[in-house]
């Protein structure tokens, strides 16, 4: 029961702090976020973010993996309205590009975690993206949807296409105008992916 009671004080923890810095964050930003403000927000000492985070370079990791879970989630969820899989592949991409759009996603994944966390390449969380989206494809060629390409590059080459596409909507200085733009050349760009362009 005590060994129970100390699990559910450690994970309470751990979120009121990525709670207190994902408020921080995604309001003011990684560079003028306050570990002193941060952990009295979270009502918490600075021993208790090196204790589960190292450093505030930590929190924020954990901040964007959580970002990210969520996102991950919305995204599937379009792809499942979707009447088939390559549409709703289709409408993933469209949806990542909509959420550049919002502050939160804006400051803490596009523009601040490269700056913090250095090249999204080398993300954890990137690599798994790439893996599934790889599986998906390799089941559309599979299918005769897709031309018969390698699977693998082609995941690579359209991440990192929804990649650069959502720094620039979020650094755009009209990101409204952006996202049309993106939206428009992305969609052309996926239709040379078909067996039968449309």
């Amino acid at each position: 029961m005590a060994r129970r009671l100390r699990a559910d004080m450690i994970a309470e923890t751990r979120a009121s702090l990525i709670a207190a810095g994902r408020e921080a964050f995604g309001t003011i930003g990684y560079a003028a976020a306050s570990m002193d403000e941060l952990t009295a927000a979270a009502g918490l000492t600075r021993g208790a973010l090196y204790h589960h985070f190292g450093d505030k370079k930590g929190l924020f990791a954990a901040v964007l993996d959580q970002i990210d879970a969520e996102m991950t989630v919305r995204l599937r969820a379009v792809s499942a309205r979707a009447e088939d899989r390559w549409t709703g592949f289709r409408d993933e991409c469209a949806a990542y590009l909509a959420m550049a759009l919002e502050p939160e996603i804006q400051r803490i994944t596009l523009r601040d975690g490269p700056a913090v966390l250095g090249d999204p390449w080398s993300w954890p969380i990137q690599n798994d993206c790439i893996r599934m989206m790889t599986r998906g494809l390799d089941e559309l060629v599979t299918e005769g949807v897709l031309a018969p390409l390698d699977p693998e590059a082609v995941a690579r080459l359209i991440f990192g296409a929804t990649q650069h596409a959502a720094q620039w909507i979020a650094h755009a200085p009209e990101p409204e105008a952006a996202l049309k733009s993106a939206t428009d050349a992305f969609d052309a760009m996926l239709d040379g992916l078909l067996s039968k362009p449309t």
